[in-house]
C-alpha cells in the first residue's frame, strides 16, 4: 500500500480519470492521501495578453467544478490546480510532495505514441517513484 498517491487528470475525454482514482483509492494504505493534480498547459504570451488578467482563476473554478464530484466521500483526497507543461509538471509535483505512487491515465495511443500517451510515457521514464498506467 502506498501512503501519498498522486493521481494527474486531464480533462480530455479519452482518458479514464475516474478508474485512475478507483485504482488510486484501492493502492492506498489505511492512513493514505491521494493528491489529485490537473496542469493547465501554458499559453503563448500573445494569447495571455488577450485574455482577461484574472483568467487563470476563473479557468481554476471552472475546472474545480468538473474534478470536485471525482473527490466526493473521499476524505484523504485533495484537489491541486497549476500552472505549467504536463509531464514536467507532474514529475516536480511528485518529487515536490513526496509521492510515492503516481496513478495516471493514459489514452489509446496512436502510432505516434506507439505504445503509450506521449505525457504518460515520460512520467513512466522519469518519474523516482512508482508509476501506475491505467488504460
Amino acid at each position: 500500500m502506498y501512503d501519498n498517491i498522486l493521481v494527474p487528470i486531464s480533462l480530455d475525454t479519452d482518458r479514464d480519470g475516474k478508474t485512475a482514482m478507483k485504482v488510486a483509492q484501492t493502492l492506498s494504505g489505511e492512513d493514505g492521501q491521494i493528491s489529485v493534480l490537473h496542469v493547465v498547459e501554458h499559453l503563448p504570451q500573445y494569447s495571455e495578453d488577450l485574455l482577461p488578467a484574472d483568467h487563470f482563476e476563473i479557468a481554476k473554478s471552472k475546472i474545480s467544478e468538473v474534478l470536485n464530484p471525482m473527490l466526493e466521500g473521499l476524505e484523504n483526497a485533495t484537489l491541486n490546480i497549476v500552472e505549467g507543461h504536463s509531464g514536467r509538471t507532474i514529475l516536480d509535483y511528485a518529487e515536490n510532495h513526496q509521492a510515492d505512487c503516481i496513478v495516471i491515465a493514459s489514452h489509446r495511443p496512436g502510432l505516434q505514441d506507439y505504445l503509450l500517451g506521449s505525457t504518460a510515457a515520460r512520467v513512466v521514464r522519469h518519474a523516482s517513484c512508482a508509476v501506475h498506467v491505467v488504460r
